[in-house]
């Protein structure tokens, strides 16, 4: 599975699992932090943790096991970090104080319309 089809499939996880606003963002012509950035918002604290422990689940069970993972103790804020695709897991109040789409307008959107459920 290459970089790309792993990082659509975190965002058809965090559909399935009824994130909001999933964004993926590809920055390898930006950065060499990463290839790709998934980006998705959580209505609650529960939801926030529930999203980040689907990805790590779901992503495992397809060998794809996580480097690192940040924040897991605060729910507004997940980071799931697979060396090459960084997955943020928000909650409403933190995506929109950190605005990391901002950060990384530089890089390319990629378009989802195909991939996940356009009702959210």
């Amino acid at each position: 599975m290459t970089t790309y089809e792993q990082a659509i499939k975190i965002a058809q996880i965090l559909d399935n699992k009824i994130a909001e606003d999933i964004k993926v963002i590809e920055i390898s012509d930006v950065t060499i932090l990463a290839d790709y950035m998934v980006i998705a918002t959580g209505r609650s604290s529960t939801q926030v943790k529930s999203l980040a422990d689907e990805v790590e689940f779901k992503m495992d069970e397809l060998g794809v096991s996580v480097s690192h993972i940040e924040g897991h103790r605060s729910n507004s804020w997940i980071l799931l970090d697979y060396v090459d695709i960084i997955v943020n897991v928000f909650n409403e109040e933190a995506r929109e104080f950190y605005n990391l789409e901002r950060l990384w307008q530089d890089g390319k959107e990629i378009d989802l319309s195909d991939v996940i459920s356009n009702g959210r």
